[in-house]
């Protein structure tokens, strides 16, 4: 009877006595009785309830490791990464479409296993989280992997931007330093050209993410996925709907973000690091941009840049061909007679000649026309999956405002077809460098067509780069994925001529994101930009953007600088070639050497050098050249100053401008710096 223990003080009064005086109460009696038991037993329950809620602590370690433990917490579900031994805060995960209020259990599914850790959500999702083999000392690593247990489960794992700064991933249109201030809505984490759709990710891309707390996120290649970015709140990874597929990926910690990076950058590659033809850095490059109607005006073209080069006193370097130019001469020298072959490496002497070329063929060209008449050719352009017994169909695709078919990198017949002629099309023009526009992509995807196992996310591009490495190390190409360590050049991508994150203001950001991503012999957009913008023709916008390619591994230019500018520019342009030539390009080297044994970046953010200061993690407009020197170019309209952070604490900085010295890990306030100069700083 649960009414009992309230008659403990009659324990000794006989039970036919308590019987007989209960019968003998009166009807209002039982009722009080029986409602102040149901009372105490519901103020009972309330208070064992009560009791549990305060005892369970709003957060639990589910996986410790010897340096660094996960945790959840129960009132947003989300996993917490913490450093230890002082729990400091690392990386808060919100966790999505699984029930966020029902924590885990003390005891999980694979308690037998003190190395993993898994749980799961009834009818929603597995979640099992595993310590991985240490990638490099003072590391520690975790494997979360999320597997869906119904077809409509999105698996979405958000990283907060709170207190923590974030770099990698995709480049975007106006790049940011860090990831923070960007915003983009879900899309494949997929490399893409930006001047064909500016609202998606640009050519260079890596799944590897880095924070200012000293933890990278880390996403295998064959992972399909979707990346958001929400400013200054958080980035997601997502699966795409419909996918019964894991959503996996590895967290590392470190004792800081430069010795996150430094163990990251440390892991191997796949292939040995190599860099390409150095002999190009110290060779400007001058984009022509003449008349291009037949090969005879062409030619007149060229030859009047090259006198303008040479009256400037500017003959040296490059002349690059655009796409359009390369075919217009190909189609002149490269036919059955061998007349004219040997004069083609007179087009731009004494300078070297650059070609374009690219995978996309026009339907209308007689070299896709050719291939339709069958046999072996017919496999050479990306084709829809055929229907059994049906014949290949070409997917065809947008370029440069024409319908196109696209090379197809599988076969070993059309790559061994294509980087034939492109061999034979240098040598036929004395080209010395050939530049491959449009590697970036993945054109199955864009059509929402099933892509072949080798081909799916970036995988054209990783196929591409590969096999354009093999024509030299004087290659050129637009694009980045899984191939920092081959001897390329990577173009970045254009930019407005104006002061905006889409022009000027994004040049350093892109640079430090390519060099980060191990993408370090960039060729900068030309200077002044190469896309019309607000402010086209400006003297300044010239001049300031010079002075920040004088400091990167080629200078290119697309508008020369007689035509935009005043003499005194003409003689700086002239300088500041010298000066990269002299001054950048050894340091250049020295820091090759470094990157080839130890993946570390040449160009470098200030915290590089300032790792757990958090003044460091926004900085956008400086950057280093390996540990030694410092660049803080001016990058606002009209303006004649700045503040300068010297990173390193302890260390000493020479200005070169003044002779004068100031410690690392100050600020100089309101540093002066005319149209003609840019601050620089030695170690």
């Amino acid at each position: 009877d649960r009414t009992m223990p309230l008659s403990r003080h009659t324990g000794q009064i006989p039970e036919s006595t308590w019987t007989l005086g209960f019968r003998e109460m009166t009807e209002p009696w039982k009722g009080a009785v029986g409602c102040l038991g149901v009372a105490v037993f519901f103020a009972m329950t309330i208070g064992i309830i009560s009791w549990q809620a305060l005892e369970q602590p709003p957060e639990e370690w589910v996986l410790r490791g010897r340096d660094a433990g996960m945790l959840w917490e129960r009132g947003r579900g989300a996993l917490l990464l913490r450093a230890l031994p002082a729990g400091r805060p690392v990386l808060a995960i919100a966790v999505g479409s699984v029930p966020a209020t029902e924590p885990p259990p003390p005891r999980d599914r694979c308690w037998h296993d003190g190395g993993q850790f898994c749980y799961s959500w009834e009818e929603d999702a597995e979640l099992r989280l595993s310590l991985e083999p240490p990638a490099a000392p003072g590391t520690e690593c975790y494997g979360v992997r999320w597997s869906p247990l119904r077809p409509d489960v999105t698996l979405k794992d958000c990283f907060s931007m709170a207190n923590v700064s974030w770099y990698g991933g995709p480049s975007i249109r106006a790049q940011r330093w860090p990831l923070n201030g960007a915003e983009s809505p879900a899309q494949p984490l997929v490399s893409g050209d930006l001047s064909a759709n500016p609202d998606g990710f640009g050519p260079v891309l890596e799944r590897y993410f880095l924070g200012s707390t000293g933890v990278t996120v880390t996403v295998a290649p064959d992972v399909s996925l979707l990346l958001s970015l929400e400013s200054q709140q958080q980035f997601c990874l997502e699966m795409p709907a419909g996918r019964e597929e894991p959503l996996q990926y590895q967290l590392c910690v470190s004792a800081d973000v430069a010795a996150a990076h430094r163990h990251a950058a440390r892991a191997p590659a796949g292939a040995a690091r190599t860099p390409p033809d150095t002999a190009l850095l110290r060779s400007p490059i001058w984009r022509y941009h003449g008349p291009e109607g037949s090969a005879a005006r062409l030619r007149r073209g060229l030859r009047s840049l090259l006198r303008r080069l040479k009256r400037h006193g500017l003959q040296e370097g490059v002349v690059a061909l655009g796409e359009r130019g390369t075919a217009v001469l190909a189609a002149a020298d490269l036919v059955p007679s061998e007349r004219g072959k040997r004069q083609a490496p007179a087009l731009v002497e004494p300078l070297e000649l650059s070609i374009t070329l690219s995978p996309y063929a026009s339907i209308s060209s007689a070299l896709f026309l050719r291939s339709l008449q069958g046999g072996e050719a017919a496999g050479y352009w990306l084709s829809r999956q055929p229907r059994p017994g049906g014949s290949l169909i070409p997917l065809l695709t947008t370029w440069k405002g024409q319908l196109c078919a696209r090379l197809n990198v599988t076969s070993e017949a059309a790559l061994g077809w294509y980087l034939a002629r492109a061999r034979r099309l240098r040598q036929a023009l004395g080209a010395t460098y050939v530049a491959f526009e449009g590697v970036e992509g993945n054109s199955f995807l864009e059509q929402d067509v099933p892509a072949p196992a080798e081909l799916v996310g970036d995988g054209y591009t990783k196929v591409l780069a590969a096999a354009l490495a093999t024509l030299g190390n004087d290659t050129i190409i637009s694009a980045g994925t899984r191939s920092s360590h081959l001897p390329l050049f990577v173009q970045m991508s254009p930019l407005l001529s104006d002061w905006s994150h889409a022009g000027l203001k994004g040049l350093i950001p892109s640079m430090l994101h390519y060099s980060l991503l191990g993408y370090n012999f960039l060729i900068p957009d030309a200077v002044g930009g190469s896309v019309a913008g607000a402010t086209p023709g400006d003297p300044e916008l010239f001049v300031r953007w010079l002075q920040i390619v004088t400091f990167l591994p080629v200078m290119a230019f697309g508008t020369p600088p007689w035509l935009c500018c005043d003499a005194w520019v003409v003689n700086l342009t002239r300088q500041c070639i010298q000066r990269h030539r002299d001054f950048v390009v050894p340091l250049l080297l020295r820091y090759t050497e470094e990157w080839q044994s130890l993946g570390y970046p040449i160009f470098r953010p200030a915290w590089w050098l300032s790792p757990t200061d958090p003044v460091a993690f926004t900085i956008e407009d400086e950057f280093l050249i390996g540990d030694e020197v410092l660049v803080a170019p001016i990058t606002e309209k009209g303006q004649t100053w700045r503040d300068i952070y010297l990173p390193g604490e302890g260390h000493l900085w020479l200005d070169t401008n003044t002779a004068r010295v100031f410690d690392g890990g100050t600020t100089l306030r309101n540093y002066s710096a005319s149209l003609a100069e840019v601050p620089v700083f030695v170690k």
